[in-house]
């Protein structure tokens, strides 16, 4: 063999094996309700964290100590995680209604790569206005079109940076949206109901304006995706919805019938009570409407492990797909500070989940 022919043989044995370990992209099943990996074929059962860290939210330091978002990720992925649900908040992404930050697009980008090189897939978050302080006045202050406008520029710009990249599960276009029944006052876009200091509720409009409720929200809906959908066509789109409420119904307005033809799968959250399984599965049923259906927020918050055991089995017969939370200490650092008797009750509950987490993965 001639010397020279052997470093192309090196070259095209590095590029095949780098092409043989990329990730596939997700996409839907139609044929079982649930996702599939492409071009492979193989069955991808989404089964998730939603990712903070003691608290805080990724933009809090993922500029000035990048090595924690590569040990939490590396942690998520040792307890069998296979997508991380990150939440990007507006503010810090866009310096005005149509100038994008460019600088924390770039994290997105690295973060992006850490995802491949992790083998976790994102679930994109979007539009989060968590916290007051985050918020820019001039947003709060845009009327609905203005708003609206400005949305659409946030997810056109994310869109152009994710939409080569095989590492995005999906884009949620916003966490627990609501959809006003009447006209609301001027700035009054949030629930004023913080929970762990944030507030996780927003309105997409604060004027119905003649419309229903229906119309707001596939209004609004398709306004996000035409702006993700100019600059990615593949990637899948879904809400994180608010669950059924039994003394209102669907209290946000979206409506798990009407919103199914507008997305990739359906997203719902919902957080079993004690002793209230039966109420909890049944809830999840109605948002199974012909799309996959993924639970993208679950833990032991007002039931114990019990419960939220048989909630998970149960569940899969109408699931696709779980998520629950994770905050920056692995199973290990947490076992370490209860054997100290250091360890507080949030803590303890976090292990008591992730011992779960692991015990449940349906894909052991």
């Amino acid at each position: 063999m001639p010397i020279r022919i052997f470093p192309a043989i090196l070259l095209a044995v590095a590029i095949a094996s780098a092409s043989a370990s990329a990730m596939d992209r997700v996409a839907i099943d139609k044929k079982s309700h649930g996702f599939v990996l492409a071009p492979s074929g193989k069955p991808f059962t989404p089964w998730g964290l939603n990712y903070g860290n003691r608290g805080r939210l990724i933009e809090d330091f993922w500029e000035t100590d990048w090595a924690t978002v590569e040990k939490d990720f590396a942690a998520m992925k040792a307890l069998g995680a296979n997508v991380v649900r990150v939440h990007l908040q507006f503010g810090k992404f866009m310096d005005a209604a149509d100038r994008p930050n460019e600088k924390s697009f770039d994290q997105i980008a690295k973060l992006l790569d850490l995802a491949e090189k992790t083998g976790l897939y994102l679930d994109l978050t979007g539009l989060a206005c968590y916290r007051k302080a985050d918020v820019p006045a001039w947003y709060d202050a845009l009327d609905d079109a203005g708003r609206w406008a400005a949305q659409s520029r946030f997810w056109e710009a994310v869109a152009g940076r994710c939409a080569k990249s095989p590492a995005v599960f999906c884009y949620d276009l916003m966490n627990e949206p609501i959809v006003p029944g009447e006209r609301r006052k001027a700035g009054d876009w949030y629930s004023g109901k913080p929970f762990g200091g944030y507030d996780f509720i927003q309105f997409i409009a604060l004027d119905p304006a003649g419309r229903t409720r229906d119309e707001t929200c596939r209004q609004w809906v398709r306004a996000m995706t035409g702006a993700i959908r100019g600059r990615d066509a593949g990637h899948l789109i879904t809400v994180g919805m608010l669950p059924w409420v039994p003394q209102w119904g669907y209290l946000s307005g979206f409506v798990p019938e009407k919103m199914g033809p507008e997305l990739d799968f359906i997203s719902v959250h919902i957080y079993p009570e004690k002793g209230k399984v039966d109420e909890a599965i049944a809830n999840l049923k109605g948002f199974a409407v012909g799309k996959p259906v993924v639970i993208e927020e679950t833990f032991p918050l007002s039931c114990g492990r019990e419960d939220l055991q048989d909630f998970i089995r149960r569940s899969r017969e109408y699931a696709a797909g779980w998520m629950g939370h994770y905050d920056g200490l692995s199973r290990s650092d947490l076992e370490k500070l209860r054997d100290a008797g250091t360890i507080t009750m949030s803590q303890a509950l976090m292990l008591d989940w992730l011992k779960l987490f692991q015990e449940l993965d349906p894909n052991r």
